[in-house]
């Protein structure tokens, strides 16, 4: 992009190509300064999950410019590297505007001499690259936002492992970009006419079973579920998503038989009515599930979000449902596989867990009992790709479980991103093994804490709003790095600066204070949302203690941060 803000803005909406309802949009806010600088001043990032914005008109958003922009430069990338015969894999979720702008990606590749397949319809995000390796393609593109809020869209990209763009790719698209003229540059066709014309091939029911078959071989289920699914009750919210068909499937193949799924979330809507916002993260997006568990007496609720890559979770305990933490559906999910395999003979002498740096430290004392590696990487469910990739190359070791806090869970290798499809299978047929032991979810939790010990995480925010927000992020970070905290509730120890690239992980904008009295904070900018995000870690020997130290913990570092 070449030019001040103003002179974009006038490059837009003099445009003969620009549509008159973007036009009308834009002369709306043409005597606002600052809404321009924000639409026009910059563009959306084009990194390793490739691009996220709002849904409006201008660089700085997801409209149908910008899509057929970034797709123009992926046809370039794969065009240079000779594999435009190999093809990309296109598909979307449920939010307003996914299914045109998936097909303006299209569009713009078929146009480019690049082979396309085309899922028919909604299709969640791991199947997504799961048939990337599956069709042998050299990319993929899924449009969506994933759990951000409605007004939220986005322009994923995986490259032929499966794994989301690295570092390396992310740049080089980057360049390409920049470089492309918006309104003069991109090639585009007819979507009916790119099909007609047997570039664009569309596909659906023989991928859905081969990946729903792949989900199922990572199955660990016993006798235990046929004798205990019907006394078993789970509640599914699929969140007006992707989720709705493939998990109920999944559910149903594996011989979960009461499953009662929240009706009215099951229609895909970009709109996400019933919801705030559509994070399975959140106990106040589980009202209505809720409702159906307590109707139904069920013994765990179980949501996915709008891709169907992230899995949340809420447990019946004495007190009424609570929503299991990211962290703690990390570690239940990590213990039932770890003693699943051990009992049925699977778990390999050289078996790895990987985890983000930033998720729950106890997941090292499970790993520690079974014998298992646990190794971390960076935020980022592509690295946990990357270290699959790293892994199935050398042989150092087999990969048997990857999670993220924020309900992000993988096993198997099958695909390269986190599945709750899969997460959704793996918790109920949980549920059912501890119900054959005379047990709950929630007893089941307190007995790894009884266990292992307890450990108190919280996830929170800073945010930056404004045009100068990512320079405002930028400042605070390097103000921090610059005067750094001898005290964060408890006395520093140690700090490790992720920005020089230490312990051998990528340079990273992130800091890692470690504190007395068993404590840990992680502060890093996140890549989608202008926030700065901030994690706490804490142990003891009971959870009120854990809890305590948390929360001041918290405090002094929001503090630190304003």
């Amino acid at each position: 992009m070449k030019g001040d803000y103003r002179e974009q803005f006038n490059k837009w909406i003099n445009s003969p190509v620009l549509d008159e309802a973007s036009r009308a949009e834009l002369a709306a806010i043409s005597n606002n300064e600052e809404e321009l600088k924000d639409r026009f001043g910059t563009v959306p990032s084009f990194g390793t999950s490739g691009i996220r914005g709002l849904m409006r008109a201008g660089y700085n958003g997801m409209n149908i410019y910008t899509v057929r922009c970034a797709s123009q430069a992926l046809a370039q990338s794969v065009i240079s590297e000779g594999r435009a015969s190999d093809g990309v894999v296109v598909s979307h979720d449920s939010r307003h505007n996914s299914e045109l702008f998936a097909e303006e990606t299209a569009a713009v590749l078929a146009a480019n001499g690049v082979k396309v397949f085309f899922f028919d319809a909604l299709r969640p995000t791991p199947e997504l690259s799961f048939a990337v390796r599956d069709l042998h393609a050299v990319a993929g593109v899924n449009i969506t936002a994933s759990h951000n809020p409605k007004e939220y869209n986005g322009y994923k990209v995986y490259w032929d492992d499966a794994s989301q763009i690295g570092l390396e790719k992310a740049n080089e698209l980057a360049e390409l970009l920049d470089e492309i003229r918006i309104f003069e540059d991109v090639r585009t066709m007819s979507f009916e006419d790119a099909v007609g014309a047997g570039h664009i091939e569309i596909i659906g029911a023989e991928v859905d079973e081969r990946y729903l078959n792949a989900v199922l071989e990572q199955s660990l289920a016993g006798d235990y579920v046929s004798e205990y699914a019907d006394d078993v009750r789970i509640v599914y919210a699929a969140f007006h998503g992707a989720g709705a068909k493939p998990v109920q499937k999944v559910l149903e193949r594996v011989g979960i038989r009461n499953v009662i799924p929240v009706v009215e979330q099951l229609i895909p809507d970009g709109d996400f009515p019933s919801v705030e916002n559509p994070n399975p993260e959140y106990l106040a997006n589980y009202d209505l599930p809720i409702e159906y568990a307590e109707a139904n007496n069920a013994d765990l609720i179980i949501g996915t979000d709008p891709d169907s890559d992230r899995c949340g979770a809420v447990m019946k305990t004495p007190e009424g449902y609570k929503a299991l933490t990211g962290n703690q559906i990390g570690m239940l999910l990590l213990d039932y596989i770890l003693t699943r395999r051990t009992e049925l003979g699977t778990l390999p002498a050289n078996a790895a867990v990987i985890k983000s740096v930033v998720s729950t430290s106890l997941c090292e004392r499970i790993c520690d009992a079974y014998g298992v590696c646990c190794v971390e990487t960076l935020t980022g469910f592509k690295f946990i790709g990357e270290k699959i990739k790293e892994y199935e190359a050398s042989g150092e070791h087999s990969f048997i479980f990857g999670f993220e806090e924020s309900i992000g869970y993988l096993a198997g290798t099958y695909t390269r991103d986190k599945d709750a499809v899969l997460a959704a299978m793996l918790l109920a047929e949980m549920a059912c093994y501890f119900r054959s032991k005379g047990e709950s979810v929630y007893e089941g939790l307190l007995a790894l804490y009884d266990k292992y010990g307890y450990c108190e995480e919280f996830n929170s925010s800073v945010r930056y709003d404004g045009y100068e927000a990512a320079s405002r992020i930028s400042a605070s970070m390097l103000a921090l790095r610059n005067n750094l905290p001898t005290e964060l509730g408890y006395p520093v120890e140690k700090v490790r600066d992720f920005s020089k690239g230490v312990d051998g992980f990528p340079a990273t904008d992130m800091l890692n204070f470690y504190l007395t009295e068993d404590c840990e904070v992680l502060i890093r900018p996140s890549g989608t949302e202008p926030i700065v995000k901030i994690y706490v870690k804490s142990s003891d020997s009971t959870a009120d203690k854990a809890r305590i130290k948390a929360e001041k913990v918290m405090t002094a570092t929001k503090n630190a941060l304003e």
